[in-house]
C-alpha cells in the first residue's frame, strides 16, 4: 500500500488501527520518512489535498481524533502520539554530499574527455617505457598537464556553484517557535515541534500558525495564506464550513501562514510532514532536477568531438599497420590522434565565458546559482509567471473612486504622486473624511523621513492602502484623526461586512456627532435612503441605484475590489455631547445614511511588465499567467499588462458578444483562454496538450500547487524550454521542475529563493528580458568559441598524419601543441564571449531544444575541413621553408624519418650533401616545431576575427567595438615570443629562437583564410535560404 501524505481517518475504527497495525512503521521514524519520501511514486503527490476534517462537526472531530474540546489530550496521550507520528517540524531531504557535488564538476560533460586523454598518455608511455627505457617523458608530462586543466576548472567551477540550494533549510525557518496548547484542562506554553494530532490551540494575530489547524470557535480572524496561495488579500477565518477545496474553506488554517488579526481556537489536524506546507516541501524536493539545455548541448559536442578523434584514429591505425610499422608503434600513433584531437582549452574557456556572463547578469540584478542556467534562460520559449508579486507590486492600492455618478481613475504608478481627479467637489470633501476615519491602520512610529509609499503600516491590505492613499492627498492623517475623536467604532466582521465607527467633529459650529461606514457595497448601499450628488444630498431612487450598481458590476469586472462608504449626522438634541455610545446593544441608528461613493482598489502592475511582455512577444517567447487568484482579477491584470492582447477574446467574451452559450463556441476561434484551477482538475493530459498549442495567450486562475506543477509538465511536453517565475512557498515544486526557475529577490519567500536557478534582486519582472538577451548572445559566442577551437586541431592533426604516411621528421610536438592550446589560445577565445550581438537577438525565435543545436554539422565541417585544411596548409609552408633553407629540400625530406631518428647516425646528408649529426637533427626538428607552431599562431589570429561574426562583415560589426579581442590577438603574439626568444634555450620545452623572416612566411594565408569567409558571409547575406545558406552558416 503506497502512503499517502494526508490523513485520512474515519471514525474511531482507524485510530485503534493505527496504532496496532502502524507500530513497526514509527519505530524508525526518521529513516523512514526518508525511506519513504524516496519510494513515493510522483503521482502520489500530484494529487489534490484529500482532506475531510472540514466538513465535519464538532463531535465527530473529537471521536476521531480521540481529543476533547474543553480539556484538551491528556499529557500522557500527547507524549503517545509524539511517539507515534514523530516531532511537528519538516523532514530535511537527503543533501548531496559536497564531496559528490565536486566530484561531478570533475567528471561531467568536457572532463571526461579530458580524463581520458590523460590516461591514454600514461598508457602509451607505458608502452614505450617497457620498449625503450631511455624513451622520453612527453607524453607523462601531457598526461600531467590533461589532469591539472581538469582538476583547475573543475575547482573553479566548483567554487562558483558551491553558494547553490538548499530547500529545506528555508522551509524550516519558516516554522513557529512556541504554541499555546490546551492540556489536561490548563493552558500551557509548548514548543510548536511539540504539538501532536488532537491538541486544541489558541492563536491571535501576529502569531505563525503552528501546524495544520481546523478551527472550532474565531473573532474576527484573518489570515495571510500569500505564500501558499497567492491570494493577496487577507483571508477570513471562521468555524464554519463553506467551501469543499480544503484549501478554499473558511475553517481550516495551514502551518506556517501568519495570523493577522484577530483571535481563534482550533484543533491541530496535521502535523510536520503531512501538513499542506510539508506536501509542498516534499512536492519541491521530490522534483529531480534535469539536465540544462546548455548541459545536452555540451554533451552532444562531446560526442562529435570523441566521434571524429576516435574515427580518425582507428583509421589511421590500420594504415600505419598496414604500411608495416610495429604494432605498439601504431598503438602509440593512434593514442597521438585521439589526444591531438581533445580541445585542452575549451573546457576552461566556457566555464569562464558563462561566469562571465553571470557576472554580467548579476550587475543588472540577475543572481544565477549554476553558471549552466545563464544559457537556459536564453532558449526559453515558454514563461510561466505567477501574478501576485512578480507582475504586480503586491500590494493593494486605490486604483478608481465614483462618486458624483461618475468614475474617476487614481494614479496606481509605485509612488501614487500625481492624482488627477477632480478634487474641488463637496462630495469629495465628505467622501476624504470618511475613508480618513473610518479606517483603523496607522503608520508606525519614527518614520518621519521614510516617504509616504514605503513607510510600514499596522494594519490589513486594504485599510493601509486607504491610509496610504489619504495621507498622499490629504497630508497628515494622524492629525486629521486626532481633531475628530471616535468616540465608538463597530470593526468589520464577516457577517455583517461593514465597519463602522462615530466621531466627534473639527467643525467647531456644528456639535453633531457624525457616524462613518465603510463595507461591501451592497450592503452599505441597504442602509442608506439618500446620496450626496455635487455635495447636496438627494433621494436615492432608481436611477441613482442603477448608476450605482452599473458602475460596481464595471469596477468588479475589472477584478478590482470595491468598496462602499456613506455617512450620517446625528441629530444634537438626540445625542447631545454627553452622550454614551453603546456598540453591543446599538444605542444609535444604523440606517438612513446618506451614500458617497465607491472606491476600488486592486494590486496594480509593476510599472516595467507592459514593456517586458511586448519584448518576449516579439522575442517568440510565449508568456503564461499561473495565480492563485480569483479569474476575473487575473484576466484585468493580464490585460493590463499584455499577456492577454487588447484585441483577443476568450470563449466567454465571444459567447457574449454573440449572445449564445459557451458551449457552441468554437474554442479555435479563442486565442486567450482563461482556465480555473477545478476546469484544470478536469482535464486530462491530452486535453491540456491541447489547450497549450492551441491559444497563445493563456492564463490559469486558482491553482493550487501541485496544478502549477502539472502545467509545466504540459508545457515541457511541447518540446518547451519553460521558465517559471514565483515568490511564494507554493511556487516552490514548480520553479524546481521548471528549465530554469526564477524567484523575486525582495517579496520572494525563502523557499522559492532556493529552489529556483536565477534570483531577481530587484524583483523586477524586465530583467527577465535582460537575462534572454545575455542568454541567446551566449550561446552564440560559445558557438563562435568553439568554432574557433576546433579549426586549429585539424592543422595539430595533420602532422601527425603526414608523419605516418610520408615518413617526413615530425613537424610538432605533443608539448608544443599544448602551448597553442593552453597558451597562446585561451585568452582570444575568452575574448570572443564579450562579442556584442550581431543583429537584433531579441526579434527571433527561440532556439529549438532538438533542430538548433550548440555545435551542428556547417559549423564541424567549416572548422575542421574549411578553415582547418587551410591553416594546416599555411603551417606547412613555414616547416618546409624552414628545412630548406637549412639543407633539405621536401624532396629529400620524404620517407627520412627511419633514418632522421636513429640516435647512432651522425652522418646523415641532407640536399647538398652535408653531414648532419643526430644532435644538429634534433636541434633543426625543434626549429621546425617552432615554425609550424608560429604558422598556427598567425593564421589563428585570422581564425580569431573572422569568428567575431557568422552572418554580417567584419566591417558591418565593426573592427574595434569589442577591445578585448585586441587584448587577445596581442597574448598570442606576446606569449610566443617569449617561447622562441625567451625560453628558446630551455630543452624540455623543445622551442628554438627563430629566425624573424620566419614569422611573416604564413602571413598571406591568413589573409586568404580572412578573405576567404567574408566571401562565405557575402554569398550568405545575399541569397538567404539557399544551399549556400544551409550549409555554410553555423
Amino acid at each position: 500500500k503506497t502512503e499517502i501524505y494526508s490523513v485520512e481517518l474515519s471514525g474511531s475504527g482507524d485510530i485503534e488501527k493505527t496504532d496496532k497495525g502502524h507500530d513497526k512503521k514509527y519505530g524508525g521514524l526518521k529513516k523512514n520518512c526518508l525511506e519513504r519520501k524516496t519510494h513515493q511514486p510522483k503521482e502520489e503527490l500530484k494529487k489534490e489535498l484529500d482532506l475531510d476534517d472540514h466538513k465535519l462537526s464538532n463531535e465527530e472531530l473529537e471521536t476521531k481524533y480521540g481529543t476533547n474540546i474543553i480539556t484538551g489530550l491528556s499529557s500522557t496521550r500527547a507524549a503517545e502520539l509524539l511517539a507515534r507520528d514523530g516531532p511537528n517540524t519538516l523532514t530535511p531531504p537527503k543533501e548531496t554530499p559536497k564531496i559528490i557535488k565536486f566530484l561531478k564538476q570533475m567528471v561531467g560533460g568536457f572532463s571526461i574527455l579530458l580524463w581520458i586523454g590523460a590516461v591514454l598518455c600514461w598508457i602509451a608511455y607505458g608502452i614505450q617505457y617497457s620498449d625503450d627505457k631511455s624513451s622520453s617523458l612527453d607524453s607523462v608530462y601531457l598526461g600531467s598537464v590533461l589532469a591539472l586543466v581538469v582538476i583547475l576548472t573543475g575547482v573553479f567551477a566548483y567554487y562558483q556553484e558551491a553558494k547553490s540550494t538548499n530547500i529545506m533549510a528555508s522551509f524550516r525557518q519558516m516554522i513557529p517557535q512556541q504554541a499555546l496548547v490546551v492540556r489536561d484542562s490548563e493552558k500551557k506554553t509548548v514548543p510548536a515541534d511539540q504539538l501532536v494530532v488532537g491538541d486544541i490551540v489558541e492563536i491571535k494575530g501576529g502569531d505563525q500558525i503552528p501546524a495544520d489547524i481546523r478551527l472550532l470557535s474565531a473573532q474576527g480572524c484573518k489570515v495571510d495564506n500569500s505564500s501558499l496561495t497567492g491570494e493577496s488579500e487577507p483571508q477570513p477565518r471562521s468555524s464554519e464550513f463553506t467551501h469543499d477545496n480544503p484549501l478554499e474553506t473558511k475553517n481550516i488554517s495551514f502551518f506556517s501562514t501568519t495570523c493577522l488579526e484577530g483571535t481563534a481556537t482550533g484543533m491541530v489536524i496535521n502535523t510536520g510532514d503531512r501538513t499542506v506546507i510539508g506536501q509542498i516541501a516534499s512536492l519541491a524536493s521530490g522534483v529531480q532536477n534535469s539536465k540544462t539545455p546548455i548541459g545536452i548541448e555540451i554533451e552532444h559536442f562531446v560526442h562529435i568531438v570523441a566521434g571524429v578523434a576516435v574515427s580518425i584514429g582507428v583509421l589511421f591505425f590500420i594504415i600505419a599497420v598496414s604500411m608495416k610499422y610495429h604494432v605498439l608503434d601504431s598503438i602509440i600513433f593512434l593514442i597521438g590522434i585521439i589526444v591531438a584531437n581533445v580541445p585542452e582549452g575549451l573546457l576552461a574557456t566556457v566555464t569562464v565565458a558563462l561566469s562571465l556572463t553571470a557576472k554580467r547578469m548579476a550587475k543588472k540584478n540577475c543572481l544565477v546559482k549554476g553558471l549552466e542556467a545563464v544559457e537556459t534562460l536564453g532558449s526559453t520559449s515558454i514563461i510561466c509567471s505567477d501574478k501576485t508579486g512578480t507582475l504586480t507590486q503586491n500590494r493593494m492600492t486605490v486604483a478608481h473612486l465614483w462618486f458624483d455618478s461618475q468614475v474617476f481613475v487614481a494614479d496606481t504608478s509605485e509612488d501614487h504622486s500625481n492624482q488627477v481627479f477632480d478634487q474641488s467637489s463637496a462630495t469629495w470633501a465628505s467622501l476624504s473624511k470618511i475613508i480618513t476615519l473610518c479606517n483603523r491602520a496607522e503608520f508606525r512610529p519614527g518614520q518621519e523621513s521614510v516617504p509616504i509609499m514605503k513607510k510600514a503600516v499596522v494594519g490589513d491590505a486594504s485599510e493601509t492602502a486607504l491610509l496610504k492613499f489619504s495621507e498622499v492627498i490629504l497630508g497628515n492623517v494622524m492629525e486629521i484623526r486626532k481633531r475628530n475623536r471616535k468616540v465608538a467604532e463597530i470593526p468589520f466582521n464577516s457577517t455583517n461586512k461593514f465597519q463602522l465607527s462615530i466621531h466627534e467633529t473639527d467643525d467647531p459650529s456644528d456639535k453633531r456627532f457624525l457616524v462613518v461606514m465603510k463595507g461591501a457595497p451592497e450592503r452599505v448601499l441597504e442602509k442608506c435612503s439618500t446620496i450626496m450628488v455635487n455635495g447636496q444630498e438627494q433621494p436615492l431612487d432608481r436611477s441613482t441605484a442603477k448608476a450605482f450598481h452599473t458602475a460596481y458590476m464595471e469596477l468588479g469586472g475589472l477584478g478590482e475590489r470595491v468598496l462602499g462608504f456613506c455617512h450620517l449626522y446625528l441629530p444634537a438634541d438626540e445625542f447631545p455631547a454627553t452622550y454614551s455610545f453603546d456598540v453591543d446593544t446599538m444605542n444609535f441608528p444604523t440606517s438612513n445614511f446618506c451614500f458617497v461613493g465607491l472606491l476600488s482598489m486592486i494590486d496594480p502592475p509593476r510599472s516595467t511588465v507592459p514593456d517586458a511582455v511586448t519584448k518576449c512577444r516579439s522575442a517568440g517567447i510565449k508568456i503564461i499567467m499561473v495565480t492563485g487568484d480569483h479569474p476575473i482579477t487575473a484576466k484585468a491584470i493580464a490585460k493590463s499588462v499584455g499577456i492577454i492582447s487588447a484585441n483577443s477574446e476568450t470563449v466567454e467574451d465571444i459567447a457574449k458578444r454573440l449572445n449564445v452559450a459557451v458551449a457552441q463556441v468554437n474554442k479555435r476561434d479563442a486565442k486567450a483562454a482563461v482556465v480555473t484551477g477545478m476546469e484544470l482538475k478536469d482535464m486530462s493530459p491530452a486535453q491540456l496538450d491541447e489547450l497549450l498549442a492551441n491559444h497563445s495567450e493563456i492564463v490559469f486562475a486558482r491553482t493550487s500547487p501541485q496544478q502549477k506543477l502539472i502545467i509545466v509538465e504540459g508545457c515541457q511536453r511541447q518540446d518547451a524550454i519553460v521558465a517559471v517565475t514565483g515568490d511564494g512557498v507554493n511556487d516552490s515544486p514548480a520553479l524546481k521542475k521548471a528549465d530554469i526557475g526564477i524567484a523575486m529577490g525582495i517579496t520572494g519567500s525563502d523557499a522559492a529563493k532556493s529552489a529556483a536557478d536565477m534570483v531577481l534582486l530587484d524583483d523586477n519582472f524586465a530583467s527577465i528580458v535582460t537575462g534572454v538577451e545575455e542568454g541567446r548572445l551566449i550561446f552564440d559566442n560559445l558557438k563562435k568559441t568553439i568554432a574557433y577551437t576546433l579549426t586549429k586541431n585539424i592543422a595539430e592533426l595533420c602532422p601527425f598524419l603526414i608523419y605516418i604516411i610520408a615518413g617526413l621528421p615530425l613537424p610538432i610536438g605533443t608539448i608544443t601543441i599544448l602551448f597553442i592550446d593552453l597558451g597562446t589560445d585561451i585568452i582570444p577565445s575568452i575574448a570572443l564571449a564579450y562579442e556584442k550581438a550581431e543583429s537584433d537577438i531579441m526579434n527571433r525565435k527561440p532556439r529549438h531544444k532538438k533542430k538548433d543545436r550548440l555545435v551542428n554539422k556547417p559549423l564541424a565541417v567549416y572548422s575542421y575541413l574549411h578553415i582547418g585544411l587551410m591553416q594546416a596548409l599555411g603551417a606547412f609552408v613555414v616547416y618546409f621553408t624552414v628545412y630548406a633553407q637549412e639543407g633539405f629540400r621536401p624532396s629529400t625530406l620524404l620517407n627520412l624519418r627511419v633514418e632522421w631518428e636513429k640516435g647512432y647516425v651522425n652522418d646523415l646528408e641532407d640536399s647538398y650533401g652535408q653531414e648532419w649529426t643526430s644532435y644538429q637533427r634534433k636541434y633543426l626538428e625543434w626549429t621546425g616545431y617552432t615554425a609550424f607552431f608560429v604558422g598556427i599562431m598567425i593564421q589563428q589570429i585570422a581564425d580569431l576575427i573572422i569568428r567575431k561574426t557568422r552572418r554580417n562583415s567584419i566591417f558591418q560589426q565593426g573592427l574595434f567595438r569589442n577591445k578585448i579581442i585586441w587584448v587577445g590577438i596581442a597574448s598570442q603574439v606576446i606569449i610566443a615570443l617569449i617561447l622562441s626568444y625567451g625560453l628558446g634555450s630551455i630543452v624540455a620545452l623543445n622551442f628554438t629562437m627563430l629566425r624573424p623572416q620566419y614569422w611573416f612566411v604564413a602571413v598571406p594565408h591568413a589573409v586568404l583564410i580572412w578573405v576567404y569567409d567574408e566571401v562565405r558571409k557575402l554569398a550568405i547575406r545575399l541569397y538567404p535560404g539557399s544551399w549556400w545558406d544551409k550549409n555554410m552558416y553555423y
